[in-house]
């Protein structure tokens, strides 16, 4: 690039008519000043000055003072290295900056297994100033750092490997409209990162709008259409008779006669969109009221306080599993008084306290599977537990295919699973806050400022970068 800068000179200025040197000089500052070099964005402006008023330009000197600058930039260091190991002050940015370098066209390196899933970026004092705007520790490390650390990474003896990140994924959060008395892991840790996304919903699902997206997270919901199973505790509130509403009335817009007929369309469109290449992100009970619906596809499964109809007695004899991402051999919940879908969230008969609830991640082969090393990148192998409506996923019945990334062994349940489907990917997280062991109705949010270094909420935003990872074949 900079002999690119260095030639552009001579030839806008020797070559061109004056208004082709204005339009030229103007079309170099905005490249540069989107990449952020904005001193010498600054100088071409100078410049255009210069000769608008007709004044004579030594073109041999601002040629030597041009390249005199841009070496002396240069050389403040080549590479900006984003540690992730225990000595970064906040994680959680890191991504965000991380992600706001890949909006500005800055492509960069993920160097996976190396200092808790270090990034790796080209030196640009714009980033460095953002490093320090957002209070995310950084080095900066020379041409022949770089390439050494890149050789050390890339050793067939190391288990380490560095992906390249290449473009920012646009995300999508399915969240309803009407404000619920609860937060969502998701929105709070990329709002505190500064990652943008919108909200969509049932009907822009419906409308077709997902192609708009390459990454779709779900918010806490319940796609069987019992609108969490919290009519037994809150059945009376006016909060969860707002939702019924709603969604009732949303259901009959959108042409569905029952909100379950309404969210089983929704959850086989999202479906389909995984299949297409789409990245799906879940946590709570959006990751098995999911395969709930689709296992459910043409059986009534709610109960009349949930749609004015009695339910199929029969309906754990008629579940089609094959229709599942993760989940099979799985038995419904018939009380429509327990806070409970089925025997996939182990929840109820989990027997543990809260100082010894943890989950330990697995280590992966970072050169031959690199997908589920990416997302399993942190500064801490064994996580703290939290609950949540879907906590831990029973063992037992997960899928042999699905990749289990976190669990607790000795209780028999998953934590944090893996997949593919189709060209897409999907992945699920038990619990509803990471920081918040036991998040209730009418909590308020927490305030991830005072958890920046949190391992429970880096593993959400691990699948926030994946889809940017420039795609390499997979080799087991």
């Amino acid at each position: 690039m900079i002999l690119t800068c260095y030639l552009t000179i001579p030839t806008i200025f020797l070559t061109k008519s004056l208004q082709e040197k204005r339009c030229e000089t103007k079309i170099i500052f905005e490249r540069y000043l989107k990449v952020g070099y904005k001193k010498v964005a600054d100088m071409f402006i100078q410049a255009r000055k210069i000769t608008s008023i007709g004044r004579k330009i030594q073109l041999k000197t601002a040629i030597i003072v041009f390249a005199v600058f841009v070496l002396s930039f240069r050389s403040f260091g080549a590479h900006l290295l984003i540690p992730m190991d225990n000595t970064q002050t906040d994680h959680l940015k890191a991504y965000g900056l991380v992600y706001w370098a890949l909006q500005n066209d800055v492509s960069g390196w993920w160097l996976l297994n190396y200092r808790g899933g270090s990034f790796l970026l080209p030196y640009a004092e714009f980033i460095e100033n953002e490093c320090l705007i957002r209070n995310v520790r950084y080095q900066k490390i020379s041409d022949a750092q770089q390439q050494s650390l890149l050789a050390s990474i890339s050793a067939n003896d190391v288990n380490q490997d560095a992906i390249r990140l290449e473009k920012a994924p646009r995300i999508a959060v399915y969240s309803p409209k009407d404000a619920l008395p609860w937060d969502d892991a998701v929105t709070l840790v990329l709002t505190y990162a500064q990652v943008p996304y919108d909200v969509i919903y049932d009907t822009e699902i419906i409308q077709g709008r997902l192609k708009d997206y390459d990454w779709l997270h779900l918010h806490h919901e319940d796609f069987t259409g019992q609108y969490g199973k919290f009519y037994g505790a809150y059945g009376h509130t006016a909060w969860y008779r707002n939702q019924v509403k709603n969604s009732e009335e949303d259901a009959k817009k959108l042409g569905f006669q029952k909100v379950s007929e309404l969210k089983l369309s929704v959850a086989k469109t999202i479906k389909e969109y995984i299949r297409q290449g789409g990245f799906l992100f879940a946590m709570c009970s959006a990751t098995d009221t999911f395969d709930i619906a689709l296992a459910a596809e043409g059986i009534d499964i709610c109960h009349e306080v949930f749609d004015g109809d009695p339910y199929d007695l029969d309906m754990n004899k008629k579940l089609d599993y094959s229709k599942c991402l993760a989940f099979t051999n799985f038995t419904l919940s018939l009380n429509p008084l327990e806070y409970e879908h089925s025997n996939i969230d182990v929840t109820n008969s989990r027997r543990v306290q809260e100082n010894e609830d943890y989950f330990t991640l697995f280590e992966f082969s970072a050169k031959w599977d690199p997908i589920p090393t990416m997302l399993t990148q942190n500064h801490e192998t064994v996580i703290r537990g939290f609950m949540g409506q879907a906590t831990a996923f029973n063992r037992e019945l997960i899928k042999p295919e699905v990749i289990i990334m976190g669990e607790n062994k000795a209780l028999g349940e998953a934590r944090y699973i893996h997949s593919t489907y189709g060209e897409g990917f999907w992945t699920f997280y038990g619990g509803h806050d990471p920081e918040d062991y036991r998040h209730y109705v009418g909590d308020p949010p927490t305030r991830l400022e005072l958890h920046p270094n949190s391992p429970g909420y880096r593993l959400i935003l691990n699948n926030i970068l994946f889809p940017a990872a420039k795609k390499k074949r997979l080799k087991t």
